[in-house]
């Protein structure tokens, strides 16, 4: 029987077959690697790209964890392509990630990315390609994300939104996008000292305080990581992101192994949805303001000050409430 938003066609036509290549990031984690490989292996793409960084030397048992982990690439089964760029020497999250990428774009046009601790959806699949071929010559789309951080809130009747947030437990891209990622994040030094910039992108000043601190950890190697570079990408280029209606993706990293996920939190293994098909698209195409916010308040300013003022005013609000309705209904 066909999985979730893989249902066969209309006068025994065949299943939906996916036919965009899938690229694989892969460490240290035999465990988690083969749950999302098996995802991938029920999907069958036509090509794989593995990329894989090396073993710390400092770190005792990791040498033989990557061997692991890499091995589980024996169990393609199907007509596939497969293309690995290992390092053998460890480069680290930012060099490793943004150079394997670079790497996949050179290669292919399009690529649906996985690493090694996002379990996809199997509906996740056909929802990327789908979207790849919609907005393919559309400049303004630069990512596709299959996580949703809103914990089954929609903002309107659309399979998906856009969103100047790109979420990459789970993305797709096109080369063209992949184009205007800096993993040196050149231009900040010059935008941040633009004293417009930043306020023309948040009217919010509690984020704009909050991504400039990340550009700047970012762009002056504090942080070892390779994802807020793309964030930098697509607000100096006043990209978009789709974020899907349902999240389609779960992250099972969250642990001591995790790299930048040590502890758990309410975004560890979030549950899943499928996909329904077909999509419904947006009348048109732009940023869902209320949707960003909603992330801003969720992911990035948990514990800013206004965030638990709002939140706390929320919770006068229904103690009122439900003051007020027992209140009432004594009174009956």
């Amino acid at each position: 029987m066909p999985g979730p938003g893989l249902s066969g066609r209309p006068g025994g036509a065949p299943a939906w077959q996916l036919s965009t290549p899938v690229a694989l990031l892969l460490f240290n984690r035999p465990d988690t690697t083969a749950r999302v490989f098996e995802a991938i292996r029920a999907a069958r793409p036509p090509h794989l790209l593995v990329v894989a960084d090396g073993p710390r030397p400092d770190r005792p048992g990791e040498e033989e964890l990557c061997r692991r982990a890499r091995a589980i690439l024996d169990g393609v089964d199907w007509p596939c392509r497969v293309d690995t760029c290992f390092s053998e020497a460890n480069l680290g999250c930012r060099t490793r990630i943004s150079s394997g990428l670079n790497w996949v774009f050179s290669k292919v046009e399009t690529a649906i990315v996985l690493e090694d601790d996002c379990l996809p959806h199997p509906s996740f699949f056909r929802y990327c390609e789908e979207l790849l071929a919609r907005y393919r010559d559309d400049e303004r789309v630069m990512a596709i994300s299959g996580t949703s951080f809103h914990f089954g809130r929609r903002f309107g009747p659309s399979s998906y939104c856009a969103s100047r947030y790109p979420h990459v437990w789970g993305w797709a891209s096109w080369r063209r996008a992949w184009k205007r990622y800096d993993v040196a994040m050149s231009r900040w030094p010059e935008l941040r000292d633009q004293e417009d910039w930043l306020p023309r992108v948040h009217q919010r000043r509690w984020v704009r305080q909050y991504w400039r601190e990340m550009f700047e950890e970012t762009w002056s190697g504090r942080m070892d990581t390779w994802d807020y570079q793309l964030s930098f990408a697509c607000q100096a280029h006043q990209g978009l992101s789709l974020t899907p209606s349902v999240n389609l993706i779960q992250n099972i990293g969250f642990g001591p192994a995790g790299t930048r996920t040590h502890r758990r939190n309410r975004f560890a293994e979030m549950p899943v949805e499928a996909m329904a098909f077909p999509l419904v698209h947006p009348p048109e195409l732009r940023r869902q303001a209320d949707a960003d916010e909603a992330t801003e308040n969720l992911q990035y300013l948990a514990n800013s000050l206004p965030v638990r003022l709002q939140r706390a005013w929320w919770k006068v609000q229904r103690v009122a409430g439900s003051w007020a309705r027992r209140r009432a209904s004594g009174r009956r």
